[in-house]
């Protein structure tokens, strides 16, 4: 039995190196043509740039959910909205306000609900106020952060980061700064999170 499980082992590992040697820079995955500085150089950064009217990264949210579970080591990962059109900007705006509040965790899946599910545009200030509302958040509160000078900072800051991105699209995910993958360069949802683990191994291979 013992000599059963190693040769499965192996042969699991030959697979998996067989994968990792498959994944080609600018096939499976594009390089950034700069470096974009992280948050903390000790670990290996993952940001995924979304927007809560995308139907592709509202299908997208239970395979994330699940690869955060199991998120390796020294790793730390970001959902980060993006602004790439006029309708983007009040889901950032719901976005960064639910964190300056506190209840990021409470209204981040109904936000997507509620306009994939329930059909809810949610570009009105007045119907997001509604919407946090019903998850506990004051009114005078929500009014206070909805345009604050928190919130514009972190729109302005979501905007460069973006741009040094080099972000058309999403979802899209960044490793460490330095790597842009998405489904449709990974060949996929199945093997999407395949290539961003592998990022993460070679990244923290040179730490």
């Amino acid at each position: 039995m013992k000599w059963l499980m190693a040769v499965l082992a192996s042969v699991s590992l030959c697979v998996s190196t067989a994968q990792a040697a498959d994944f080609v820079e600018g096939q499976h995955y594009q390089a950034l043509p700069f470096a974009v500085k992280t948050r903390d150089p000790a670990v290996v950064e993952v940001v995924e740039l979304f927007w809560y009217g995308c139907p592709h990264c509202f299908r997208l949210e239970p395979a994330v959910d699940s690869w955060k579970a199991a998120m390796p080591a020294g790793v730390s990962f970001e959902q980060v909205p993006a602004v790439l059109g006029r309708s983007w900007e009040p889901h950032a705006r719901a976005f960064w306000t639910a964190k300056a509040l506190g209840v990021q965790d409470q209204v981040h899946q109904p936000i997507f609900n509620a306009i994939h599910l329930e059909r809810e545009r949610l570009v009105r200030e007045d119907d997001v106020r509604e919407l946090f509302a019903r998850y506990g958040v004051d009114e005078s509160a929500f009014n206070a952060q909805w345009r604050s000078f928190g919130v514009e900072s972190r729109l302005k800051q979501t905007e460069s980061r973006i741009n040094a991105y080099g972000i058309t699209g999403v979802p899209a995910f960044i490793v460490n700064g330095k790597y842009r993958v998405t489904e449709t360069t990974a060949g996929g949802q199945a093997a999407l999170f395949d290539v961003i683990n592998y990022l993460i191994q070679q990244e923290q291979a040179q730490m």
